[in-house]
Parts: structure tokens; sequence; C-alpha cells
């Protein structure tokens, strides 16, 4: 192949065995755009039916709901932005806006708080990897399955549920409970009930005296497996300087015996607090035996009365109302932190493992303390980690579902209520206004797609 003086290449099987430059290099990009429509056409093809799903999921219900918002209840009638201001006039709708303010807020915050000081300290611990494996095993279970576990869990039976099982357990540690908390004293026997819960004698009693107290109403396994007759315990005399008596069970197993005295087979009433009031103060205390008697010592001479204090018949503590009004959302978040904790330690840990140990380990030379290195190395490093972590937790408790609607009870179901629920409920748990449902849908979309771009444009700043 030649090159003559005019520019143009020899090729051979041409008239005169050149060819212009010009119509070879048009052909070679004909040629690559060819192979580049090609391309092209293919990634569509493989492109298309993902393109498809993606409009038939997302792309037309997104538009379909902010279509229907525009309409009433029936879907027949255009009623402009009716549905978006009643939406701010409904209290519903506003406590749903206030709990998922409430969720927004605390859950993101104590996950990413938790998850960086669990990254931290397992990094110390030997089992550290069974350790992630047993926080992170939550996160197998699904959000209805979670949901049931807690809603038992939180029962407010201490014999059903586990949480209030234990906190029964520790408070029962600390506080004695008491023993007859259905006992109360039979009519015209010589015992008034005060406004805080005590019972106190009628008449006085001076030393040298027995005082016999009767009560009703103590159910059989509330008495104490030790109780004795109270017969021989009332029948004891009383020294000068001592008050006596006996509190006894005024009720003779199958029928008989005399009311407002002490019969054979009635069973004394043991463990019972019993205090001596001299002036309004009590000045001796005694507790009776097992056949329910007591001795009241020392005492000078005058008129005493006899009172049981309210300790010997309060209810027994029975735990906290985890699902009532009050802290049902709490209980809730509570159940979201045990599935998602291990999910922001697994994310917080595998940017710890990137940090550069070299510094780490200069501070630690220069005398840092381990709080000094934490707080002014380690969280400044991981901060674009704990931010992908935080908003990425604030985008799904905005969506939270499943945990508020299984694990809230019908009657506080609007207490614990976020936009999903409230959502749900107005447009087909009994409000069957699809109109209004379809604004919730809208207002959640637009108050989630923020922090998606967010993340979107952090993680591609992050890859380039």
């Amino acid at each position: 192949m030649t090159t003559d003086t005019f520019g143009t290449t020899a090729v051979p099987g041409t008239v005169g065995g050149s060819r212009p430059r010009k119509q070879i290099d048009g052909k070679q990009i004909d040629g690559r755009r060819r192979a580049r429509r090609r391309l092209r056409l293919v990634a569509i093809a493989f492109v298309l039916p993902a393109l498809l799903l993606l409009g038939a999921l997302v792309v037309y219900p997104v538009l379909f709901s902010v279509g229907r918002s525009f309409f009433d209840a029936s879907g027949t009638r255009f009623v402009g932005a009716e549905n978006y201001s009643e939406m701010f006039r409904d209290p519903a709708t506003l406590k749903a806006i206030r709990n998922s303010t409430i969720w927004v807020v605390v859950a993101p915050t104590l996950l990413t708080a938790l998850g960086l000081i669990l990254a931290v300290l397992v990094e110390k611990v030997r089992w550290a990897t069974a350790f992630k494996l047993l926080l992170f095993m939550p996160m197998a279970v699904s959000f209805l399955a979670a949901g049931i576990i807690f809603r038992l869990a939180y029962e407010e039976d201490p014999d059903k549920g586990v949480v209030n099982a234990a906190v029964v357990g520790v408070h029962d540690s600390f506080q004695d409970t008491s023993s007859y908390p259905t006992a109360r004293a039979r009519e015209g026997q010589g015992l008034t009930r005060s406004a805080d819960g005590s019972y106190s004698a009628d008449g006085a009693a001076s030393p040298g005296s027995t005082v016999n107290l009767g009560f009703v109403g103590v159910l059989p396994e509330e008495i104490p497996a030790g109780a004795k007759e109270a017969l021989p315990g009332a029948t004891q005399q009383a020294e000068r300087d001592e008050l006596r008596g006996v509190v006894y069970l005024d009720f003779v197993p199958g029928g008989g015996g005399k009311q407002g005295a002490v019969d054979r087979a009635e069973s004394g009433l043991p463990q019972m607090r019993v205090e001596a009031l001299l002036d309004g103060r009590a000045v001796a205390t005694a507790t009776t035996a097992a056949d329910g008697s007591f001795r009241l010592q020392d005492l000078a001479p005058g008129s005493y009365i006899l009172r049981l204090p309210v300790e010997n018949f309060t209810e027994p503590y029975e735990g906290v109302s985890w699902l009532g009004p009050a802290l049902v959302t709490p209980a809730i978040i509570g159940a979201y932190l045990w599935i998602w904790t291990g999910f922001a330690m697994v994310l917080i840990g595998a940017g710890l493992s990137a940090l550069p140990r070299d510094t780490l380990e200069a501070a630690r030379m220069d005398g840092a303390t381990e709080w000094q290195v934490f707080r002014k190395i380690t969280v400044p490093l991981l901060a674009p980690v704990l931010t992908v972590v935080f908003v990425t937790l604030v985008i799904n408790v905005m969506k939270v579902f499943d945990l508020v609607y299984i694990i809230a009870p019908g009657p506080v179901q609007e207490d614990a209520t976020v936009l999903a629920t409230q959502m749900w409920l107005v447009s087909f748990g009994g409000g069957n206004n699809q109109g209004l449902g379809s604004a919730l849908g809208v207002l959640l979309l637009l108050l989630v797609i923020p922090a998606m771009v967010f993340n979107v444009r952090r993680f591609r700043r992050s890859q380039s």
C-alpha cells in the first residue's frame, strides 16, 4: 500500500489504486455508530423488564395516589386540595404526625448510639463474631413475628408477660408485698376502714386487756401454709403492761360458728402488722404469729387504739402497663431497637475496621485516654458512616407499620398510630376514605424523598 502526493491511499482493487481518506473515515464512523446502536438496543432489552416492573410497582402507584388524593372518598368528585387541608384538621392525623416525629427523633438516634457503642466494645471481646451474630439474629425475624413476640412480652399480667414478670420480681426483692389484699373487716364488729385503707378499732383498749379482730374475704390461697387455729391465741391472758389479741378469719369452713367470736376451726391470720396508737402516734408494733395472736408489750397506763396499717391490705404490685396510652409508643420503639441494633452495629463496625490504626495508636502513645480517643478521633472519622446509618434508619422508621399495628391493642391504637398506620386505617381500616388515605401517602412520600436524596448523593460522593 502506497500514498501519493495528493493525500490519497492506494488500495488494491480500486481504479487508479487509491481511495479518498474521507470516504474510508465515513464508513468507519458509520460502523461505530451501528455498533453503538446495537449495544444500546441490547442494553434496553435487558433493562426493559426491570423498567416495566419498576413502573408497574412504583411509578404507577405513586402517580395514581397523587391523582386519587384530589378526589373524594368515592373517587367520583374532584375536591382539589380539600383532602390535604382535612388531613391537618383531623386530630388522629395530627397525633400520627406527632408520633412519627417522636419515632424519627428517638429511634434512629438511639440505634446509632447503641450501634456505635457496641461496635467499639465488640472489638475488645474475644468472641466478637459470635456476639455480632447474636445481636444480628433479630434481623432474620419478620416484623410480624417480632410484633407478636413483643405483644406477648408486654402483657400486663406478670404470669403471662415476661417484661412485667421481671419488673415485679425486682420490685418484690426490695419491697415486701401485702399479705391479705382482699381482706375486709366484718361489718358491725368494731373495725372501721380509714381513708388511707388501714383499719382501726372503734373503741380504745387499756393494757391488760385482750382484743380480737375478725376479718372476712380472705381467699384460701392467701392464707399462709403455716397458719394455725386462732382459738388458742384468743384464750391467752394479757399482762398488766401489755395488750393481747388475735387477728383471725371470722369464717368456719363448711358453715357454722358465731360472727364476731373466735370459734374452733377458724384460722388465725399470721404476718399481720398491728400498731398501738396513743394520741394518734404509734407507740408499739407487733406482728401476728401463726395462730394470729399478737402482743404489744411495755405499754404505760392509758387508752390505746389498735390499728392495722394499710400495708397489710394493699394490692400486690402488678407491674407496668406497657401497652397503655402513656407508654405504648416507647414500648414499640423498644421492640424496634431489638430488631435493628444488630444492623447498626454491623455497619458501624465495618466502618470502624477501616479506620487508620496508626492514628489511633499515635494518639494513645501521646497519652490520650480511651475516652479521648473515642470522642476526638474515632467518632469524627466515623462521621460519614454514622450519617449514612442515621439517615437510612430515618427512612425506615418513617415507613414503620407492622410493629405499631400488631403490638398496640385496639383501645390504644390511636395513641400509638403513625403516618403509615393512619394511612391504612383511613383507607381500609374502617374509614373507607381512600382520597384522604392517598393524601397521607403523598405526605409520607414527600417526607421520605429528602432523606433518600441525601443518602444517594452522599453515596455518590463516597464513590467518586
